[in-house]
């Protein structure tokens, strides 16, 4: 019988707030991406997580910290909306080598079937190196959703997560592997693993 490991991944989590990091009230994106994480992937996950203030440069440099540390995936939650103080995207386009629009523009899909000021959400989603850098909504609940996608009635949207392992595998990432009934990663045929275990 033949042994079988998933791929150790590293993998970046940054909550960007000026009030969570100075301790005026306590942050709930980190925690929240963990346990999503640790619920949908196979995969043995190192985090590195963050706690910062919207500060652009600050921003940038935590990603490319993050992404030279080795994490091969990178999640940001807030600072994403178009408040003076919201520049969580301009931080992560300034470090991109690729942008990924159509990651924002499922994101703002999601959160459409909601709240109609889902189009004044700026996430978006871009490769440096060998990491995908994806900017996430602020609250738990919506993170889940933009991850893992919802079904209302007889309507669906798929999650952005479902695209995130072949997305890695194309940038010569680990191989995600996902449990189904959290998020069902999508591969091509020719990509999918023959010996994967159930």
């Amino acid at each position: 019988m033949s042994s079988f490991s998933f791929d150790p991944v590293k993998i970046g989590i940054v909550s960007v707030s000026d009030r969570a990091s100075t301790g005026v009230y306590e942050d709930k994106g980190l925690p929240a991406l963990k346990e999503w994480l640790t619920q949908a992937l196979k995969n043995p996950i190192t985090f590195e997580a963050r706690l910062i203030p919207d500060e652009k440069e600050l921003i940038s440099a935590t990603l490319i910290e993050l992404v030279d540390a080795g994490c091969s995936l990178v999640l940001t939650t807030g600072g994403t909306g178009p408040a003076l103080r919201d520049v969580t995207p301009e931080a992560t386009m300034a470090v991109a080598h690729k942008e990924m629009p159509g990651f924002g523009e499922q994101m703002r899909q999601i959160s459409l079937k909601f709240v109609p000021t889902a189009i004044l959400s700026r996430q978006c989603a871009v490769i440096r190196d060998r990491s995908l850098i994806l900017n996430l909504p602020g609250q738990p609940k919506a993170i889940a959703e933009t991850l893992q996608g919802i079904t209302t009635g007889d309507n669906s949207v798929s999650g952005i997560f479902a695209a995130v392992p072949y997305c890695v595998d194309l940038i010569g990432g680990p191989y995600l592997e996902t449990h189904d009934a959290i998020c069902k990663a999508f591969r091509p045929k020719s990509a999918i693993r023959a010996s994967t275990p159930t």
